[in-house]
């Protein structure tokens, strides 16, 4: 939320950039009525910390309500775990990967993909989990 401490200041007369968690630009627009940042594109964050133990955060950011699947894949492309397949609002969320399999084993230190696909959005990044 902005807070314009100057009187008589609109709306118009503010410039602001937002960028992501990667800090690249992003387009956005402000709605008049509530004065909300509404994003206009996909994106998936870098996770943190990485390399990470025993547990990362993945962010990504929606411009419509969408079934996203976010998946984690070791290095060999096996699938390790969905942890996300169900729809999500517009916005931004994040999300923590416990370093477990989909029977809640804990895996073993390595480099582990994460790929998000939200429509017609899809993406991969490359995480390290350290013992």
């Amino acid at each position: 939320r902005v807070t314009l401490p100057v009187q008589d200041c609109q709306l118009d007369d503010v410039t602001m950039g937002v960028r992501d968690v990667n800090n690249n630009d992003m387009d956005f627009e402000m709605d008049q009525l509530s004065d909300v940042p509404l994003v206009l594109g996909f994106s998936l964050g870098n996770n943190y910390p990485n390399p990470f133990n025993p547990m990362t955060t993945i962010e990504f950011t929606l411009p419509e309500t969408q079934l996203v699947r976010l998946s984690i894949y070791s290095i060999d492309g096996r699938l390790i775990t969905n942890l996300v397949n169900e729809q999500y609002s517009a916005g931004r969320h994040s999300v923590v990967w416990k370093g477990r399999n989909g029977q809640g084993q804990t895996v073993a230190s390595g480099t582990y993909f994460y790929r998000i696909n939200a429509g017609s959005f899809s993406e991969t990044h490359k995480m390290v989990l350290t013992k």
